[in-house]
């Protein structure tokens, strides 16, 4: 080429589509949202959980006396709605709903890991238990309950404060392991069908979440929980915290390359998912 022929433009870029851009998977933190839009989403997300856990709870009741039917109904609305909330809300806050799983993903970042920082941690736990207390006075005036009225049924039982350890402890191992096999893209259906089947194998119906647990006890309906029993059940949640996060360490171990160096995804921020 002399210097006197044209110089040929350059290609112009593609244009960037937008499906071709990264999108977050569900359950993830991504680090650009403000920290107000992912708080209102904690907060909407939690309140529409509960909402739909006591709800679904009261209208079930109201159609049936079966007790069995009555679970039925419960744990298939839940399935169904965490996983649409999952789905929603997971690209804008990581959809924790869930103080316990913001709490272990804090303590993964203390670690080296990602996930929220102590900031984070301290607006994500106070919208999540807001956002159950506003989905619990909601379901009851949807369907005509007195706004509060404080649960009666005990659930007190040292049976039910295991089922709550095990409960609890196989949501962080689910969340967390998922992240670490670089699996989150499954958290909408893996998350809500745990939960979907703990309501029936554990003694506690399966709360495992500390935000929840204290919205349910606002309502005296079939989903509640006396005030009494609140303490016993958080407490029995954060030590599921403490063993599932065990029980991560232990199976997800990571891997050796040739180099020394280690192989795996950590699990932080791209863990965060909620619990009934």
């Amino acid at each position: 080429m002399t210097a006197t022929e044209p110089v040929a433009a350059a290609p112009a870029p593609d244009p960037v589509i937008a499906a071709d851009v990264p999108r977050p998977a569900p359950g993830a933190t991504p680090p650009r949202t403000p920290l107000i839009a992912r708080a209102a989403a904690e907060l909407v997300g939690t309140a529409a959980l509960v909402a739909v856990v006591v709800g679904s709870g009261i209208q079930a009741t109201e159609l049936t006396q079966d007790v069995a039917l009555q679970l039925l109904a419960n744990s298939t609305a839940t399935v169904f709605g965490l996983g649409v909330l999952i789905v929603l809300l997971g690209p804008v806050s990581g959809a924790h709903f869930n103080p316990a799983v913001t709490l272990a993903e804090w303590w993964t970042a203390r670690r080296g890991g990602a996930g929220v920082t102590g900031r984070e941690l301290a607006v994500y736990v106070p919208s999540q238990v807001v956002g159950a207390v506003a989905g619990a006075i909601l379901a009851d005036a949807m369907f005509g309950e007195p706004l509060v009225r404080w649960s009666t049924h005990d659930r007190s039982a040292g049976n039910l404060l295991l089922g709550e350890v095990v409960a609890t402890a196989g949501l962080i191992l689910l969340i967390f392991g998922l992240a670490r096999t670089d699996r989150l893209r499954f958290a909408p259906v893996a998350v809500a069908s745990y939960i979907g089947a703990a309501y029936w194998f554990t003694s506690s119906t399966s709360f495992a979440n500390p935000a929840v647990t204290l919205g349910r006890a606002f309502t005296d309906t079939f989903a509640g929980i006396a005030p009494a029993s609140v303490p016993g059940f958080v407490g029995m949640q954060l030590v599921g915290v403490v063993l599932g996060l065990a029980l991560v360490a232990v199976v997800f171990q990571r891997r050796k390359t040739g180099a020394g160096t280690e192989a795996g995804t950590e699990a932080g921020a791209d863990g965060g998912a909620p619990g009934a």
